[in-house]
């Protein structure tokens, strides 16, 4: 009896090892991977993890995708060397050529790549199917009407998804594929969407286009707060999006690996410390998809090892390498190894690993992302039980300012003077202390206030900031702030419409307008008549029609007084007598003629003094205040005499007020005194800054005199626009006044206080506006640097800093000091003595 049961033992054994040892201790597994993809490498890292038995052996195809000939020659490669299984990627063109193998030869395929909609169950696809969870997004946001940006590259089973809910409950989806989009499509989208004041976009493409397609969206300034993008991508924490939160867009997208887990992060840990030299791409983190792939190897070493306890023959015998037979020969055990894989219950770096009938992910949940002004955030989640659940901590806008010590911004600004200069020693400095001037100094002014760390960078193409026409692109400062390549402008920067609509302003720090600068005039050289110029031509001419018609009357008058009559020859020791005295002291009587006198008695002659050379002489000795021997008699020719006296004495004070006047201010004779002197001429060419705002002023404006002047400078050959201010300046100072300078009022007050001095400005302001600060659309700084503008005007520390570098380093003297002169011998001599020269009758 006991001889029998140790038969019957020995016999059970040997069954037993006899089983075991029917099981293959290394498993061939095929792989199907792009050259030097992320996948591959994670693919060799996940196999050094796991060596049990029975151990994974792969055989790697390195194929080109996209194309079916080289992805068929390579499966069937691998079937002909037996594998059990093949783990790789497929595309949109390979995607229905491996179904079909698997289907036919009954070979499973384990893939990271996009979910697909089939009936096939030897295809195990390891990616979570993404629609519901959008939906459930799309839901709790309240979107009625977005933009749906797809690539059918990774299938076109999501849209479908949306359309077929957007039928349900009337959204209005505008689905545009990127594939065949254009740059000015692209553009047109977003004007679209600008002019229906929406900004909800929907992005579903593969890591590397998304990434191509949200940095054109950076440079397109559609980073903005106004804008909300939904990235229907599960690898959130993949996406560089810096520039995206500079611009304060609303950024929402899913996460399938949580970082958060300890084991995870383990295998994170190791996967950058993987020694992986053959490879000639650098290491990166492990994306999504190099995590599913770490998962597809561990499912398929659980799914053969539950096998292998199962004592399952999956022995490949017969039947391997014809893989294009016709009829097809299936792989009897690969109904055995499907059923093992889609069995498989484990926890991964992607959440619980568990598949339905199809050989699809299910009972999985899936993180949704915000990024926050500190970093992406988690906001909720959503599995297929409770859908999409809200355990958000984070409120957008609720702390937006939190953080700011915690970073240095980069502070755009441009190389103008007095504004921002660098310092002679500037070589010999770094950072910051480089630079000198009143943008300096306000910028620290503002991060004092404010709280933050910067950094100064100046623009690199020396530009304010304007908008290509053709290719609708901002350059300059603005662009700087556009594209996400700095946080905040602090610069002689004009807030103007056009700019507003794609950054934010501060309230203006310096209030300005448009003036004209030219070339200062030579003084005028007095000549030999200048002492004429006190009074205008016309008053010299008045003066001299006077002085004869007083002449004349005077001589007329004194004809016809008799009392401006008188005998020439009087008795010795008497006085000479008037013709009525004569008559009565020869005793002539009324009646009495002159025959009826003593016939003996001379006749004295009867003289009149006024004469018209002396009636000039009289007049003339008034008016040079001088005097004169003779003076009228009669009562006629002394009220003409005291009205031309009364004349000269008011000429005569006139004539000296402005005489002196004269001497001690400098006549500057300026060709132009307004913008309406420029139009009405062409012989002083002038001109703008190019790409800035008083170029965009004349160009966008109504008025008639303006619209003049652009159209002469936008004809101007050569071009009258210079590239900058310095270059306009160098052009007034060496046309010799044949060419004048639009600039803002406090550019052309500086430079008129610089030396060589020698330019000036004519006219009023053309027109009225400010300089402001900057920052990007959304931007968290927006408020605290408002709000530190007004402080500092309040405290008058801006008016201080203007008078610091506009006057007190002025070079020039005061402002009206250059127009004041002492008297000069040349002055006088050539001024006074015309005027004293002795008459000469």
């Amino acid at each position: 009896m006991q001889r029998s049961l140790t038969i019957l033992y020995t016999s059970l054994l040997g069954m037993c090892l006899g089983s075991s040892s029917s099981f293959p201790s290394n498993i061939n597994i095929g792989g199907l991977f792009p050259t030097e993809s992320h996948e591959y490498e994670v693919f060799r890292f996940a196999l050094s993890h796991h060596q049990d038995i029975p151990k994974l052996v792969p055989q790697v195809d390195m194929v080109k995708m996209g194309n079916s000939f080289s992805m068929t020659y390579a499966f069937c490669s691998q079937f002909s060397k037996g594998v059990y299984a093949i783990i790789g990627l497929y595309d949109r063109k390979t995607v229905n050529m491996l179904m079909s193998f698997c289907g036919a030869l009954h070979v499973c395929f384990v893939t990271p790549s996009f979910p697909i909609e089939t009936a096939n169950q030897f295809v195990i696809q390891l990616r979570p199917e993404l629609q519901d969870a959008l939906v459930g997004v799309i839901d709790h946001y309240g979107w009625t009407k977005f933009v749906y940006m797809y690539s059918s590259d990774s299938g076109l089973s999501v849209l479908q998804k949306v359309l077929d809910t957007a039928a349900e409950r009337n959204w209005l989806v505008t689905s545009v594929n990127v594939e065949t989009m254009t740059e000015a499509s692209f553009l047109k989208v977003f004007q679209d969407l600008d002019k229906r004041k929406e900004g909800q976009i929907i992005i579903d493409c593969e890591t590397e286009r998304l990434t191509g397609i949200l940095k054109k969206i950076v440079e397109q300034g559609k980073n903005a707060k106004s804008y909300h993008y939904i990235l229907a991508n599960l690898g959130f924490l993949d996406i560089d999006l810096t520039d995206l939160r500079k611009g304060g867009a609303n950024i929402t997208g899913f996460q399938l690996v949580n970082n958060s887990e300890p084991s995870v992060s383990r295998v994170v840990q190791q996967w950058m410390e993987f020694d992986n030299k053959d490879s000639k791409v650098p290491k990166s983190g492990l994306k999504y998809t190099g995590a599913l792939t770490y998962d597809g190897v561990k499912v398929m070493s659980t799914a053969f090892q539950n096998l292998r306890r199962q004592r399952i023959d999956i022995s490949r015998r017969g039947n391997a390498g014809e893989c294009l037979a016709n009829p097809p020969a299936p792989w009897g055990q690969g109904i055995d190894i499907q059923r093992a894989l889609q069995q498989v219950r484990i926890d991964g770096l992607t959440g619980h690993i568990q598949f339905n009938e199809k050989g699809r992910r299910t009972n999985y949940t899936v993180s949704v992302m915000e990024l926050a002004p500190s970093g992406p955030k988690k906001v909720g989640y959503w599995n297929e039980d409770e859908k999409y659940v809200t355990t958000a901590s984070f409120m957008r806008g609720s702390n937006e300012t939190y953080g700011l010590q915690n970073r240095t911004y980069i502070v755009t600004t441009i190389l103008e003077s007095p504004y921002v200069m660098l310092k002679k020693n500037h070589e010999q400095l770094t950072g910051n202390d480089k630079y000198e001037g009143y943008i300096v100094e306000l910028a620290a002014e503002i991060a004092k206030h404010v709280g933050y760390q910067y950094k100064l960078k100046v623009v690199s193409d020396g530009k304010y900031g304007a908008r290509d026409p053709e290719t609708k692109m901002w350059n300059g400062m603005v662009g700087e702030l556009v594209y996400g390549k700095a946080d905040v402008a602090v610069a002689p920067l004009t807030i103007t419409l056009v700019r507003e609509e794609v950054i934010d302003f501060s309230k203006p720090f310096m209030s300005l307008g448009i003036s004209i600068m030219i070339k200062k005039p030579t003084k005028s050289k007095p000549g030999v008549f200048s002492f004429l110029d006190p009074l205008a031509y016309e008053i010299w001419m008045c003066i001299v029609f006077a002085y004869i018609g007083v002449s004349v009357v005077l001589f007329l008058v004194s004809r016809f007084s008799p009392y401006e009559w008188h005998a020439e020859d009087y008795e010795e020791g008497g006085e000479p007598q008037s013709p009525t005295q004569a008559t009565a002291s020869n005793g002539v009587q009324q009646g009495q003629t002159p025959a009826q006198q003593n016939p003996n008695q001379q006749s004295p002659e009867q003289t009149n003094e006024f004469g018209i050379f002396n009636s000039l002489w009289f007049s003339l000795g008034a008016f040079m205040q001088q005097g004169c021997d003779i003076s009228p008699r009669s009562l006629s020719g002394r009220i003409v005499g005291g009205v031309w006296w009364f004349f000269t004495l008011i000429i005569i004070s006139s004539y000296t007020a402005n005489l002196a006047a004269f001497l001690t201010v400098e006549r500057m004779v300026s060709p132009i005194e307004s913008a309406e002197d420029l139009a009405k001429q062409t012989e002083i060419a002038y001109g703008t800054l190019d790409a800035g705002s008083t170029k965009e002023f004349f160009r966008r404006s109504k008025i008639a005199v303006f619209e003049k002047m652009w159209s002469y400078m936008k004809a101007a050959d050569p071009s009258v626009f210079v590239k900058t201010t310095d270059e306009g300046v160098m052009r007034v100072r060496k046309s010799k006044g044949k060419y004048a300078y639009l600039l803002e009022s406090t550019m052309n007050e500086y430079i008129e206080q610089r030396k060589p001095c020698d330019t000036m400005k004519v006219g009023g302001n053309l027109d009225s506006k400010g300089y402001g600060i900057a920052t990007p659309k959304g931007s968290p700084l927006r408020i605290p640097v408002n709000l530190a503008v007004l402080k500092l005007n309040e405290q008058a520390v801006l008016d201080k800093l203007k008078n610091k570098w506009w006057y007190d380093k002025g070079e020039c003297g005061s402002k009206d000091s250059g127009r004041k002169v002492s008297l000069q011998a040349e002055t006088v001599t050539t001024q006074h003595f015309p005027s004293t020269t002795p008459f000469r009758p």
